[in-house]
This record gives C-alpha cells, sequence and structure tokens, in this order.
C-alpha cells in the first residue's frame, strides 16, 4: 500500500491549494446564476421537500409496522439525500481527471488533488443540508448519545467518495465506457438499497444483494440513528469498513500501474 499512502502524503501536502480550488469550483458552479451561491443547495432541498408532500402530505402513504418509521416520505428523505450526495461526489470525482486533463499536462500537479477537489466541492454542498435535516428529525425523539454516531459517519461517507471517486477517475481516464457504466449503475443503484423502503421488506434470501451497494451501511446507519435514536449496528460500521478497505486496496493498484501512462490518457 506504498503508493497510496505517498498518494495521501501528496494530498496533504497540497492542501492549501485544495482549499483554493475547491473554493474557486464552488464559485464555477454558481458563476451568472440569479441564485447565486444558492443554487447548488435549491435542487436537493426541493427534492426532499417534494418526497414529504407528495407521500406524507397528499397521499399520506405509510409504511408496515416492521419499518422504522410509518411515514414514507420522512423515511424516503433519510435515505434519498445521502444518495443524491454519494452520486454526486462519485461523479463529479470520476470526471475530474478527464476535466484537468490539459492541466495535468502542463503543470507536475499530483492527479489526486482533482479528486478531491470535486468531492469536497460536492460534500460542502451536501453535508450542511443533511446536518440541517438531521436537526430536524433529532427534534422527533430528543438528544441522545447515538448523534454522536452522525458525524462519523459522514466522514465515512466522505472517504468512501474520494476513494471511490479517485479509484473511477484513473478507470475513466484509460477507458472512457466506465462513465457511462458508472451512470448507468448509479442510476439503478436506488433500488439496490434501503431507500425507497426497508430492508426488511425485501425478500430474505435477496438480501444479500443489497450489501453490494456500498451505501447501503450508511443508509442503514443514518436510519438508525435518525429514526430510531439507535447508536448503527455492529454491521454498519463493518460493512462500511470493508468497503473503504477494498476501494483503497483497488486504488492502491489502479494507480500503481497507470503512474507512468495517466497524463497522456488524458
Amino acid at each position: 500500500m506504498q503508493t497510496f499512502l505517498n498518494e495521501v502524503r501528496a494530498l496533504w501536502s497540497s492542501r492549501v491549494l485544495l482549499l483554493v480550488l475547491t473554493q474557486r469550483d464552488l464559485q464555477t458552479r454558481h458563476t451568472g446564476t440569479a441564485a447565486g451561491i444558492m443554487w447548488p443547495y435549491l435542487q436537493p432541498l426541493l427534492t426532499v421537500a417534494a418526497y414529504y408532500l407528495v407521500f406524507d402530505v397528499v397521499f399520506a402513504m405509510r409504511l408496515g409496522e416492521e419499518a422504522p418509521t410509518r411515514a414514507v416520505g420522512t423515511f424516503l428523505i433519510i435515505g434519498a439525500l445521502p444518495w443524491m450526495a454519494f452520486c454526486d461526489a462519485v461523479t463529479r470525482g470520476m470526471n475530474s481527471l478527464i476535466e484537468a486533463g490539459g492541466l495535468l499536462q502542463k503543470n507536475a500537479l499530483p492527479p489526486v488533488l482533482f479528486a478531491a477537489r470535486a468531492v469536497m466541492s460536492s460534500s460542502l454542498v451536501y453535508v450542511p443540508l443533511m446536518l440541517g435535516v438531521a436537526l430536524v428529525y433529532i427534534s422527533m425523539h430528543g438528544v441522545n448519545w447515538s448523534i454522536c454516531a452522525l458525524p462519523v459517519l459522514l466522514l465515512l461517507q466522505f472517504l468512501l467518495c474520494l476513494l471511490l471517486g479517485y479509484l473511477l477517475a484513473v478507470l475513466a481516464a484509460a477507458l472512457r465506457d466506465t462513465v457511462q457504466l458508472v451512470g448507468f449503475l448509479l442510476s439503478v443503484g436506488i433500488y439496490l438499497s434501503p431507500i425507497l423502503f426497508p430492508i426488511t421488506l425485501f425478500p430474505e434470501r435477496w438480501r444479500g444483494v443489497l450489501w453490494l451497494n456500498p451505501m447501503t451501511g450508511l443508509v442503514q446507519g443514518y436510519q438508525q440513528v435518525l429514526l430510531l435514536a439507535r447508536w448503527p449496528a455492529v454491521d454498519v460500521w463493518g460493512f462500511t469498513l470493508g468497503w473503504l478497505v477494498l476501494i483503497a486496496v483497488l486504488l492502491n493498484m489502479a494507480i500503481k500501474r497507470s503512474r507512468d501512462q495517466l497524463v497522456d490518457w488524458l
């Protein structure tokens, strides 16, 4: 894992430049828009508001007794918002090296810098939204010690997006079909996770399929903290950490094999 550790050191040594690039990226996203800096926040906010309005207010749909909460919209928001954050961060991270190809060809900058910039820029939009939603849900059952797990879950999701986004960025540089394939997987991934329905409603013999989605553990963690006011179960931590280790190993291999060709691919 020496190659992976070298990337971590390069990122840390470029942390000041990373902050500058992230700030510029956020500014670019809303330049020329009437809503200004609020624009990146509006789409996810309107989406979660629509879930609540349609499912809980208009249709008053309810889940079964085994669900963490009976209200459908209230349940959907907890999983859908982290999923939107995951898709946005991974997609931006995957495209980061291709978009920065010209800059990398002219400057000896670490490629990980651009993947980190993309994921951090996305996180600065979604993390405040997720914390704001969490405050609303905490008021439903009061503050207890389980809320201490929320920052840890957010950190794990950031690391997951960073590692996976960087891995996919290297693969996309080598093979552009990666972008289309990952786009398809992200579009169907929401159906292979306990976001639209509680995991207890999924056929028991097929539940193992849900764990092929790296967000399944984190989504369950958010549900247990914000809907049930419980500390996430052991399988949430074990599954998420397992995915992080696996992606780190794959990333180490990908960087090692592409180190001398990456800039040429771009």
